[in-house]
C-alpha cells in the first residue's frame, strides 16, 4: 500500500507555527497523510528553533523537523539536536557540528503495514553566507552508498539552498535514487512540482496532463513558507520597504497577516522506494 507524506515549507514565526499546527491535523484528516514533515528553522521569531517550540510542534502532529542555515541560531536547541530522533540539521556540515543530518521515522500504511521513512537535509553552497557546508552532492552520494535503503524504506531529501540551479541539479542528480527531492529556504513556492522522468528514458510527458505515475522521483524547487503571506518573506512589509527605500536600519519583525501552510503531498511506494504522485498544498488558517 502507498504511503502519503506531507512536507511543509519553512515555518516562520508565530503565524507560521499556528498554520503548521492547523495543517498537521488537516493533512491527516482530509488529505490522508501518514507522515507530516516540516522545516522549522524560522519558527522562533523568524530565526532558529527553541526546545519549547520544538515540543509544541511535535505535540501538534509534526512527525519530523528539519533545519537549514539557521539551525544553530538558538543555542538552547543544541542539546535537543544531539538527542532528538525527529530533528535534524544539514548533513554536509563538519563532523563536530551539533546534531545529526539523517532522520529515521516509521509510518504505517492504511492496512497497518510499517514503512521506514529516511529524511536527509542538505545545505547549498551557492550564496549561503552564514553556514559553510561541504559538497552536498558528494555528501548524499556517500550516504546512499554507505547506507543503502533497507527494504520498505522511502528516502526524502531536502536541499536548503538559495540558488535555483543548485536545487534543480540535485533533483536530477538523485532522480531514480530517492522518492523525493524538495527545496526550501527562499520562502516563495514554485510551480514546478512533478515526477521526474524515469532515468535513461525519454521524457514523453503530454502537455497539460498531471505528472502522476510516470516518473520515479518527486521534485519541487521550493515549497514556499508556512507563515504570513502578507509580508516580505515572512517579515513586516513596511519595515522591509522602509529599509530598501531609505537604506536606514529597520527591525525586520515577523508579520502576522494571512498565515498559510504551503508545501507538498507526495505518494510513494515502500516496495520500490519511489514516488507515484506529487501535489502542492496551500492551507489557510
Amino acid at each position: 500500500m502507498p504511503i502519503k507524506i506531507a512536507i511543509l515549507g519553512d515555518i516562520v514565526g508565530t503565524a507560521g507555527r499556528q498554520a503548521a499546527i492547523a495543517a498537521a491535523s488537516t493533512l491527516r484528516q482530509s488529505h490522508g497523510a501518514h507522515v507530516v514533515l516540516a522545516n522549522a528553522e524560522n519558527a522562533a521569531d523568524g530565526s532558529g528553533l527553541t526546545p519549547t517550540l520544538y515540543n509544541k510542534l511535535k505535540e501538534a502532529g509534526i512527525d519530523g523537523m528539519t533545519l537549514g542555515d539557521h539551525a544553530f541560531r538558538k543555542n538552547q536547541i543544541y542539546a535537543t539536536l544531539d538527542t532528538a530522533t525527529d530533528l535534524i540539521r544539514p548533513l554536509n556540515l563538519p563532523a563536530k557540528a551539533r546534531g545529526k543530518g539523517v532522520m529515521h521515522l516509521q509510518a504505517n500504511d492504511d492496512q497497518g503495514k510499517p514503512c521506514a521513512i529516511r529524511v536527509v537535509t542538505l545545505i547549498g553552497q551557492l550564496f549561503i553566507n552564514n553556514m559553510r557546508g561541504s559538497d552536498a552532492f558528494k555528501a548524499i552520494d556517500e550516504l546512499l552508498a554507505n547506507q543503502p535503503a533497507k527494504e520498505n524504506t522511502i528516502t526524502i531529501v531536502e536541499i536548503h539552498a538559495e540558488a535555483t540551479s543548485e536545487k534543480v541539479a540535485m533533483g536530477w542528480h538523485l532522480n531514480g535514487k530517492v522518492a523525493c527531492v524538495f527545496g526550501t529556504h527562499t520562502h516563495i513556492p514554485t510551480a514546478d512540482e512533478r515526477l521526474l522522468p524515469k532515468p535513461n528514458t525519454e521524457d514523453i510527458s503530454i502537455p497539460g496532463e498531471p505528472w502522476v505515475g510516470r516518473g520515479s522521483t518527486a521534485y519541487i524547487t521550493d515549497l514556499g513558507m508556512t507563515g504570513p503571506y502578507d509580508s516580505v518573506l515572512g517579515r513586516r512589509a513596511d519595515r522591509v520597504v522602509k529599509h530598501l527605500t531609505t537604506s536606514m536600519p529597520a527591525a525586520f519583525d515577523c508579520a502576522d497577516g494571512n498565515p498559510r501552510a504551503r508545501g507538498i503531498l507526495i505518494t510513494a511506494e515502500p516496495g520500490s522506494g519511489l514516488a507515484t504522485a506529487i501535489e502542492r498544498v496551500d492551507l489557510p488558517v
